[in-house]
């Protein structure tokens, strides 16, 4: 009869121990169209982001080398990385609490009774020497207990659990993210120091070109060739391309100090020799997908969907406070006044209780927990879609620029050419009389921003690349990241 109602029992109790009141998750819409927009370039038909390793994606031996020190020492990288695991001890924390933590004990007492105690000592003893009356005894004991198993019930334990396991997972994807932006910000830093350098030599090249024209303008000031306004305009252009040369030496040094930071440390002198612009070989035709593949590829997207999954096991765990909280202790073991016989059958000895603790009055307390649940999960899907909206965003910033920057790379070689021959024509035209000088200078100084602009061009190309690559979710997969 009694097994039959311990059978009962867990029938009954069973159900119960499945319940949970965390709301049904499901993942919100997406918050944005679903497509990147027809005005923007067409799918270059290329490798998915995502499939691609950095290494395949980005083929210079020096920037490689100089990304594999960023992730390796760069101080956020590593703080992120820390952070991983301190998420991860707090889950194995929570999700210690859904099974019974027992505690192996053991105690040795010596208690003396004086002859005024009422009762004397439990158990009987004997009286010492000159203390008649007193008795003294040993107590000895060891076992197994329980200490407040909570029985989840209302499933708050599990959704605590689930909560922690949801910042857990959180965590690493914030860390991928990081790391995404970290290899971007390295990348983008390198081509801007390998245009800075194009433009440098090319306004070296400039400033002897015009110290030479400026050295000629003086004799031929002497022989009374030419104009002292002629001269001086030959001056002026020589000073704006010794302005330009500081400027960009200035840009490459602040520069250099940026990509400092992010490697952890001064660059080392054994790298390989870096590549120009024009041989980087980075892939400029990856494949954007749709938006919807934004929501399992980008990690920042990822991150954010599992705060969301967090915050809604916490309604789950706040509405569980309403119910009763049921906990159960327990020893299992043996005790005896003689440690001889401490392990013997009469020392047997155990004990099972429980408790239950169901709120009455908390001024509000509970539903003010609930409420608080609620809202940090409505907090959560808005940042989600957000992040999402930002990840579109970015991705169609990227398409768009992948086009235009194109087409304006191709129209500014074209008036790159345009401005050789110009240059040509006007000192040409000058030499024969036609022209007076300041055609030539204008001629001059045109050129020279035409090749600065057209080595720019080719660097944001390079650099919308890499944000392309990154916007889309990038290449840190396991199978991939190497």
């Amino acid at each position: 009869m009694r097994g039959n109602r311990t059978a009962v029992l867990l029938v009954c109790v069973l159900p119960l121990a499945a319940c949970s009141f965390a709301p049904e998750y499901r993942r919100p819409a997406l918050p944005t169209a679903s497509t990147y927009g027809a005005d923007l370039a067409p799918d270059a038909g290329g490798p998915v982001a995502v499939e691609t390793g950095w290494r395949q994606f980005f083929r210079d031996a020096r920037l490689q080398r100089l990304i594999g020190l960023a992730l390796e020492n760069n101080r956020d990288l590593r703080e992120a990385v820390l952070r991983i695991e301190e998420a991860r001890a707090q889950y194995r924390i929570q999700r210690a609490d859904q099974l019974p933590n027992l505690d192996l004990g053991g105690s040795a007492t010596r208690i003396r009774a004086g002859a005024g105690t009422a009762g004397g000592v439990a158990g009987g003893g004997s009286a010492g020497p000159g203390l008649a009356g007193s008795s003294t005894i040993n107590r000895y004991e060891i076992g197994v207990s329980v200490s407040a198993f909570e029985l989840d019930f209302w499933g708050r334990v599990r959704n605590l659990t689930e909560a922690a396991r949801a910042a857990y997972l959180g965590t690493i994807e914030a860390q991928r993210a990081f790391q995404l932006s970290l290899i971007a910000d390295v990348a983008t830093v390198y081509l801007v120091d390998r245009e800075l350098e194009e433009r440098i030599a090319l306004a070296e090249r400039t400033v002897r070109t015009r110290t030479e024209g400026l050295e000629i303008a003086r004799l031929r000031l002497e022989a009374g060739v030419i104009s002292e306004l002629d001269y001086r305009q030959t001056e002026t252009l020589l000073t704006q391309a010794q302005t330009e040369l500081a400027i960009l030496q200035r840009q490459r040094a602040q520069n250099r100090n940026a990509m400092q930071v992010l490697i952890g440390g001064p660059v080392p002198q054994d790298l390989p020799a870096p590549q120009p612009l024009s041989q980087q070989g980075i892939i400029e035709t990856i494949s954007a997908g749709l938006p919807s593949d934004l929501l399992v590829n980008r990690p920042d997207v990822l991150a954010a969907e599992e705060q969301l999954r967090a915050a809604n096991a916490n309604i789950g765990a706040a509405r569980a406070a309403f119910f009763p909280r049921i906990s159960l202790t327990g020893f299992l073991g043996f005790a005896s006044t003689d440690l001889d016989a401490l392990f013997g059958d009469d020392g047997e000895t155990w004990s099972f209780g429980g408790s239950l603790a169901l709120p009455v009055f908390d001024a509000g307390r509970n539903a003010a927990n609930v409420d608080l649940a609620v809202a940090r999960r409505d907090i959560a899907i808005a940042n989600y879609e957000r992040t999402i909206q930002v990840a579109f965003r970015e991705v169609a910033d990227a398409l768009a620029a992948r086009r235009w920057l194109a087409e304006q790379f191709d129209a500014q070689q074209r008036a790159l050419a345009a401005e050789r021959e110009r240059a040509e024509l006007a000192e040409l035209r000058y030499r024969n009389g036609v022209a007076d000088y300041i055609e030539v200078l204008d001629a001059q100084r045109q050129l020279f921003a035409a090749e600065q602009s057209l080595v720019e061009t080719r660097q944001l190309q390079l650099s919308n690349a890499v944000a392309l690559y990154v916007a889309l979710g990038g290449g840190l997969r396991p199978d991939s990241a190497r």
